[in-house]
């Protein structure tokens, strides 16, 4: 099993965790608000950074822009990689170990909507965002990306 320098999650003994490439971006607005996609039809909701699974013809940027159109309706530009993370998690009843890079991107437009049906877009404080992340490799990133913007 490849892990990261970076694995957050725990393994539950006797599952074997599918590696998944996957790729996901913070989008800010200054460090006032970054883009959050909100899952769920109905409250309890699960935050997540707009991203995913690389698919076998794309490579990371492809995927990340058409992962970010999906879930948010934002057309973006990767910039530069924050950094990189395992995360072990249950996928709908699947063990899986996302192996992930984190891009600060670029808005280039804000022109459609979601496509994914249980996917909402929201601009939301970093600091709440963390909290609210349902993973810790998302939490991280954007702690990691605030504390590269701000020099630390």
């Amino acid at each position: 099993m490849t892990r990261f320098a970076l694995q957050f999650g725990q393994t539950q003994p006797g599952l074997t965790y599918q590696e998944r490439v996957s790729v996901y971006g913070i989008c800010g607005r200054g460090e006032a608000s970054i883009a959050v996609v909100q899952i769920g039809k109905t409250a309890p909701y699960e935050y997540d950074l707009p991203g995913g699974g690389v698919e076998i013809d794309e490579d990371e940027a492809a995927a990340l822009m058409r992962e970010f159109s999906e879930e948010t309706g934002l057309t973006i530009w990767p910039n530069a990689v924050i950094g990189r993370a395992g995360q072990f998690w249950i996928n709908k009843g699947e063990p899986r170990n996302s192996l992930s890079t984190f891009y600060e991107v670029e808005l280039s437009a804000d022109d459609g909507d979601p496509t994914e049906p249980d996917h909402k877009l929201c601009w939301m404080n970093p600091n709440e965002a963390m909290f609210k992340m349902r993973h810790e490799a998302h939490a991280w990133a954007i702690m990691h990306w605030l504390r590269k913007r701000r020099g630390a």
